[in-house]
C-alpha cells in the first residue's frame, strides 16, 4: 500500500454511524453497570459509551495513520426529532408556571456568558493570542457548540489574524462536551448529598404536572401509540421546517430544531382544545421512549465522532483554558445557580443540566438531568425550564454577546 492510499480516511456511512451509536449506547450500559462509579454520578450510558469509543478511534489513528470521518447526518435528524418529542412533551400550565423561573434562569445564563468569554479571553491572553479570540474559548465553542464556533472561526482568523480559529474553536467545544457530559452527575450529587435532599423537595412546582400524568395520558407501550406519536412528531417536523424556510428568507438564522420545538409545543397544547377527541402525546410512555432513544444515540453518535487526534496542536491553551473554563462553571452553579433557583432538588438537577449546556449542547444536559433524576428521582419542571432557556434563547443571546465583545477590541 503507498503513502496516499495510507493516509486515505477511514470514511464511516450513515447507516454504518447509526448502526455503531447504538453500539455504543450498549457499550456504555454495560460500563455503567460493570463501574458502579459511573452510576453513582450520574454518568450517562451515552456519555461513558461514547468517550470510550472516542478513544478507541483515537487509537486506531494514531496507529495507522488514518483519520476517521463519520457521516452524521442520521445524528442530525435525531437531534430535530429529539427536540420535537421536548415540545410535544410541554404543557403551556407548565410553561406558565415556569415563566419566572425562565426569567431568572435567563438572567444568570447572561451573566455567566459574560463569565465566560471573561475565562477565554485570559486563556487567549495568557498564550499570546488576542482577546478577541477569547470567544472560541468561550460562548462562541463551549454554550455555542461546534456549529457555533465554525461559524464564527473564518471572522475570527480574518479580522484578528489568529491562524486555524476554526480548528481552535472545534477544539474548544469537543473539550467542553467531553466536560459537560462528565461535571453534571458529580454537580448534582454533590449538592443532593450535601444537602440531604430528595425529590419530594420542591414538591409543589412539579405536583402539577404530575398530577395532569393520569393512567390515560401515561398509555401503556404498544405499536399504535408508538405510531401515533411518530405522527404528530413528522406533523410538528413538517410545520417546523416550513416556518425555519420563512425564516431564513427573513434573514433569521436559527438551528431547524428550535421552530421544530416551538411547533411541537403548539400542536401540542392547540390541537386538543380544537379537536376534542384528540389524544395529545404529552407525558405518555411511547412519547418518553422515542424521546430517549432519539437523545441516546444522538449523544453516542456525537461522543463517539469526537476527533480527538484534533486536539494536539492547541494543547497548551486548551489544557489550560478549559480548566478555568470547569472550574468556574462549578464554581458558579454551586455558589449562584443552585441558590439562586431556590437551594431544593429541583435547583440540583437544574444545576446538572446547567452544567451540560454551559460547556457542551443541549443534548448533553438533558442527558445529566435524566441521569441525576433515575437515580434521585423525577423533577419535571426542569426539563421544561432547560431545554426553552438553552435551546431557544441563548441562541439568540450567544449572537449579540459575541459581537458586543468583539467589538470592545
Amino acid at each position: 500500500m503507498d503513502a496516499t492510499a495510507a493516509a486515505d480516511p477511514i470514511v464511516i456511512d450513515s447507516f454504518a454511524a447509526f448502526t455503531l451509536g447504538i453500539i455504543v449506547y450498549f457499550l456504555g450500559a454495560k460500563l455503567t453497570k460493570r463501574f458502579s462509579i459511573l452510576s453513582s454520578y450520574s454518568i450517562p450510558e451515552p456519555v461513558s459509551g461514547g468517550l470510550a469509543a472516542a478513544f478507541c478511534a483515537l487509537v486506531i489513528v494514531v496507529a495507522t495513520g488514518r483519520t476517521i470521518e463519520y457521516d452524521l447526518s442520521v445524528r442530525d435528524f435525531l437531534l430535530v426529532y429529539f427536540f420535537t418529542t421536548v415540545g410535544l412533551n410541554a404543557r403551556v400550565s407548565d410553561l406558565a408556571r415556569g415563566g419566572p423561573i425562565l426569567a431568572v434562569m435567563l438572567a444568570l445564563t447572561l451573566v455567566f456568558m459574560l463569565v465566560q468569554n471573561g475565562v477565554g479571553a485570559a486563556g487567549a491572553l495568557l498564550f499570546g493570542m488576542p482577546s478577541q479570540s477569547g470567544v472560541l474559548l468561550g460562548t462562541a465553542s463551549l454554550i455555542g457548540g461546534h456549529g457555533t464556533a465554525i461559524a464564527w472561526g473564518p471572522t475570527i482568523a480574518s479580522q484578528y489574524g489568529v491562524a486555524g480559529a476554526a480548528e481552535l474553536g472545534i477544539a474548544s467545544a469537543t473539550v467542553g462536551l467531553i466536560l459537560a457530559s462528565i461535571l453534571g452527575g458529580p454537580i448534582a450529587k454533590y449538592l443532593i448529598t450535601k444537602n440531604s435532599l430528595t425529590a419530594s423537595d420542591g414538591e409543589d412546582a412539579d405536583e402539577p404536572h404530575e398530577a395532569a400524568a393520569t393512567d390515560e395520558t401515561r398509555s401503556a407501550i404498544n405499536h399504535v401509540e408508538i405510531m401515533r406519536c411518530i405522527l404528530w412528531i413528522h406533523v410538528a417536523i413538517v410545520i417546523g421546517y416550513s416556518a425555519h424556510e420563512s425564516l431564513l428568507a427573513a434573514g433569521l438564522k436559527l438551528p431547524l430544531f428550535v421552530p421544530c420545538l416551538i411547533s411541537g409545543i403548539v400542536l401540542s397544547n392547540v390541537v386538543p382544545l380544537i379537536f376534542r377527541k384528540a389524544k395529545a402525546p404529552a407525558g405518555t410512555q411511547s412519547m418518553d421512549l422515542i424521546n430517549e432513544f432519539s437523545l441516546s444515540v444522538f449523544l453516542s453518535m456525537s461522543l463517539m465522532s469526537m476527533e480527538l487526534w484534533t486536539l494536539a496542536g492547541s494543547a497548551g491553551v486548551l489544557a489550560v483554558t478549559m480548566l478555568l473554563q470547569a472550574a468556574a462553571a462549578t464554581v458558579f452553579i454551586v455558589l449562584v445557580v443552585f441558590r439562586v433557583m431556590g437551594r431544593n432538588y429541583f435547583a440540583a438537577v437544574l444545576s446538572a443540566g446547567f452544567a451540560g449546556f454551559a460547556l457542551g449542547a443541549t443534548p448533553t444536559a438533558i442527558a445529566n438531568m435524566k441521569a441525576v433524576t433515575q437515580r434521585y428521582g423525577p423533577s419535571p419542571l426542569a426539563f421544561i425550564v432547560l431545554p426553552l432557556i438553552s435551546a431557544f434563547f441563548v441562541d439568540l443571546a450567544n449572537a449579540f454577546i459575541i459581537q458586543w465583545f468583539l467589538g470592545l477590541g
